[in-house]
């Protein structure tokens, strides 16, 4: 629906709900900004932090930087907009490769 044109006969609604859909876009990003700047903090002082041990710090760290790449999927590159189903595709199928790929190295190295 974000991608959805609006066309009337006049020119004044068009640009007041470009502005609109503009300013809204505009606010996801910067609250997608701050959250991510928070996780990293977090990130960061999870590894300050002395009472943690590197079992737990380690795999936190991995699920904080799983949602930030989710946050900048979505909302810096647009991902959740109609009309991105190919760059989907790609992103998710080097995503499958990549991860059949270190699978199959711990695999080797493991067993």
């Amino acid at each position: 629906m974000v991608n959805q044109q609006f066309s009337s006969d006049n020119p004044r609604v068009d640009i007041e709900y470009r502005r609109k859909k503009n300013a809204e876009e505009m606010r996801y990003q910067v609250v997608s900004f701050t959250l991510m700047i928070f996780l990293t903090l977090i990130a960061f002082a999870a590894v300050a932090i002395e009472g943690f041990t590197s079992w737990f710090t380690i795999p936190f760290i991995f699920l904080l930087a799983v949602i930030q790449v989710i946050f900048q999927l979505f909302y810096f590159m647009h991902m959740k907009h109609k009309g991105h189903e190919a760059p989907s595709l790609f992103l998710l199928s080097g995503l499958f490769v990549g991860s059949v790929t270190v699978l199959a190295f711990i695999t080797i190295i493991w067993w």
